[in-house]
């Protein structure tokens, strides 16, 4: 080679590997973006912006909202997936991203190769719950009821993937009993229903169960948490029930492309490690039924070893049930 086109490239070649500190070091120059793979308003968004609000403060730069719903959740994720891998585009996505390989067959991502995790945020209990009229007062007298008339009862859930679908699908396993599915367009449509005695039992978020229970709109059976939760004191837990396979929260994990630099990957962690120890934050969620991470799963190895447990322990169970989305 020309020693002056030598030159020339070895200082090209420098200076790129350069650059790529430089660029992680002034990130995040820009407004980052957090993709939340359902509508506005739901338990996932609010989640989203309130962590949002607080690793934008920490940052030093504003970190936006964009809500991708469609396809329980794989739009979205989708749309995060086929990025660029620099830190601008990130994901907050809950349990489903577990699952989602296992219910669409012709999936447009790889849960577990198409995005680089960067730390858990959120935990939520479920709550197993009736219809106001319906004959059982507890927790014992429902399970009663089921494993007598089971087949004839209906169980809603907000959507095919969603967290009300998996814990319903979790229940049933438990119990050896195959309810009548109901499958909503959206959690309020089937809370709507569930209220007006249109069905008998739906298993979903503390985040959007509490209201109704402390009003008396529907009845309150178990938390699926191993410790009861402060919002619902009364109410006992799952194991409480000798229900203890019935143990299924909403976890919120956060994403980004595969391929980031670990440098960006180590600046969001530790602005999402920052957001959960926020009082502020720790009373925003407390006040949806939220509660955040331990600061030591707020991190890309905890997500990772959380999505792998749930991937095995979810794609059985959904193949039992012979429940695919289209």
């Amino acid at each position: 080679m020309n020693p002056r086109l030598q030159s020339a490239t070895l200082a090209l070649l420098g200076a790129a590997a350069l650059a790529a500190p430089a660029l992680a070091q002034d990130y995040p120059a820009h407004p980052v973006t957090i993709v939340v793979p359902f509508s506005a308003g739901g338990p996932s968004d609010t989640v989203a912006r309130v962590i949002a609000h607080a690793m934008g403060r920490e940052m030093g730069q504003q970190v936006l909202v964009q809500n991708v719903g469609g396809a329980g959740g794989t739009l979205g994720a989708a749309q995060v997936a086929n990025a660029a891998p620099d830190g601008y585009n990130l994901l907050v996505h809950h349990i489903a991203m577990a699952v989602s390989d296992a219910l669409y067959a012709n999936l447009l991502f790889s849960p577990t190769k198409d995005f680089t995790p960067i730390g858990l945020a959120t935990d939520a209990p479920m709550v197993i719950t009736g219809r106001p009229g319906l004959a059982a007062d507890s927790i014992g007298e429902l399970l009663e009821l089921i494993r007598a008339e089971g087949a004839d009862m209906t169980i809603a859930h907000g959507g095919i993937g969603g967290a009300a679908h998996l814990c319903g699908m979790l229940l049933q396993e438990a119990l050896g009993v195959e309810m009548v599915t109901i499958p909503y367009q959206g959690t309020g449509p089937a809370m709507t229903d569930l209220m007006g005695d249109q069905v008998d039992v739906m298993c979903d978020q503390a985040t959007t169960t509490v209201s109704p229970i402390r009003n008396g709109s529907i009845k309150a059976y178990a938390v699926t948490s191993d410790e009861r939760i402060d919002s619902l004191p009364d109410l006992p837990t799952t194991a409480e029930a000798d229900l203890a396979a019935v143990r299924i929260g909403v976890w919120h994990g956060l994403y980004g492309p595969a391929g980031m630099e670990e440098a960006v990957v180590s600046r969001l962690e530790t602005a999402l490690q920052a957001a959960i120890r926020d009082p502020e934050v720790i009373a925003r969620l407390a006040d949806i039924g939220t509660v955040p991470m331990p600061v030591d799963d707020a991190t890309p190895e905890a997500l990772r070893a959380m999505l792998d447990r749930q991937i095995a322990l979810w794609e059985p169970i959904i193949e039992r049930a012979g429940v695919f989305a289209q």
